[in-house]
């Protein structure tokens, strides 16, 4: 069973990553068994089907995809995956901060495609809290990095305040 980064964490990997061969369509693919990962078209085509069958799925969007589709449904599912095409594609950077900040969504935000260490300090930033590596990678190496830095300066989704306020605050006291 594949593993991933989960809250600061090595764990197992029990969801199945749903995609389209060629030639199949949202509407006629085979769904596989839970847990799930739909892509995005998928949900938008079978979203009552998959409502009343699956107990746990969750939506992956594509980098060029957008997370306004899925206002109307963020509350119900448990795991937004993200996915990261190629290295230098960082859309998915702006997705996971929109998930979190405007949509608000409290659930998994998911890295998944081509996830390298040197970017999981930064996908962290922005809201994405679990990560699926390239299976190529060092998965405990990876998880090491995300300790590097003890600091940060800006505001980001995973600190609100700026250092110079939470500085300001404790000088306060």
């Amino acid at each position: 069973m594949p593993r991933i980064i989960k809250h600061d964490r090595i764990v197992e990997d029990d969801w199945q990553v749903l995609t389209l061969a060629a030639g199949e369509t949202p509407a006629t693919v085979i769904l596989p068994a839970d847990p799930v990962l739909l892509p995005l078209p998928v949900w938008l085509a079978r979203r009552a089907e998959i409502s009343g069958r699956y107990p746990a799925f969750g939506v992956w969007i594509d980098s060029h995809e957008g997370p306004e589709a899925l206002t109307d449904d963020i509350d119900r599912l448990r795991i937004i995956a993200v996915n990261f095409p190629k290295f230098t594609d960082g859309r998915g950077y702006s997705i996971a901060r929109l998930l979190r900040e405007r949509y608000h969504y409290q659930g998994e935000i998911r890295a998944i495609g081509d996830v390298l260490q040197d970017q999981l300090f930064y996908m962290q930033r922005c809201g994405i809290d679990a990560y699926a590596l390239r299976a190529d990678k060092d998965i405990d190496k990876a998880l090491a990095g995300l300790a590097v830095f003890s600091e940060t300066y800006q505001a980001a989704a995973d600190q609100r305040e700026p250092l110079f306020r939470r500085r300001h605050a404790l000088e306060s006291t």
